[in-house]
């Protein structure tokens, strides 16, 4: 849990996003801007980090990699840019 609790400490709440990748298990479309407002609960987060979304007037848990931050702050950008470095090289817990 050590990847939520560093996540979970450096993402400032709420912030906007930008989808950059399609994935099957997430409704939402590249290029869709979505609010953040927080980390889905760590049950959700044992295989991967979900952060919680404002979508559709309903509150929905989709993948942090599939998403960027848009003008958030600099702890922000590199936590995200962290998660995304680790997935990329294919690590799993």
């Amino acid at each position: 849990m050590g990847w939520y609790y560093y996540l979970e400490d450096n993402l400032a709440f709420p912030c906007k996003a930008k989808c950059t990748a399609k994935r099957s298990i997430s409704p939402l479309k590249v290029g869709e801007i979505v609010e953040v407002t927080g980390m889905a609960p760590e049950e959700e987060c044992m295989h991967e980090m979900f952060v919680e979304i404002q979508w559709k007037k309903q509150k929905l848990a989709v993948p942090l990699s599939q998403l960027k931050g848009i003008s958030v702050t600099d702890e922000t950008k590199q936590a995200i840019e962290d998660w995304h470095y680790w997935v990329s090289m294919g690590y799993q817990f």
